[in-house]
């Protein structure tokens, strides 16, 4: 299984601190509570990555919420894997990726989000992001 990276875990308190926030500037929404437990031991034994499948029920349940409010796939119909290349041009993922996307867990997924995020080289990042600023006029 695929660890959650710190970062998620750092979006998906985000994601509910806005959705509920502090009523009195202590308290926490249990949601937050949950997931701020396991990012306070993360950081506590500086890992970067949890197990998705030690979490515990009410932080899993907490974090899949956020999960389904992201975007499922990196596609942008754009997919080089069906021409033969190894690694998509349009998305960055690669092809073993693309062919199991449905079979994949949500950690897993966000893996490979993380990992084409960080590269930034697939179009989706470069030239259809220009392309859309372009659009807006910005």
């Amino acid at each position: 299984m695929a660890g959650i990276h710190i970062t998620d875990i750092e979006a998906a308190i985000n994601h509910w601190r806005e959705r509920s926030p502090s009523p009195d500037g202590l308290s926490l929404a249990p949601q937050t509570r949950a997931l701020a437990e396991v990012y306070a031991l993360m950081v506590y034994f500086r890992e970067t990555e949890a197990d998705e499948t030690s979490l515990p029920t009410p932080a899993r349940e907490a974090w899949l919420a956020w999960f389904d409010s992201t975007p499922d796939t990196p596609c942008i119909a754009i997919c080089s894997t069906s021409q033969g290349d190894e690694v998509c041009k349009g998305c960055g993922r690669t092809f073993d990726e693309v062919q199991h996307w449905t079979e994949m867990t949500p950690g897993e997924k966000r893996a490979s989000w993380r990992r084409i995020t960080l590269d930034g080289s697939a179009w989706r990042f470069n030239r259809y992001a220009e392309r859309a600023l372009e659009d807006t006029g910005s």
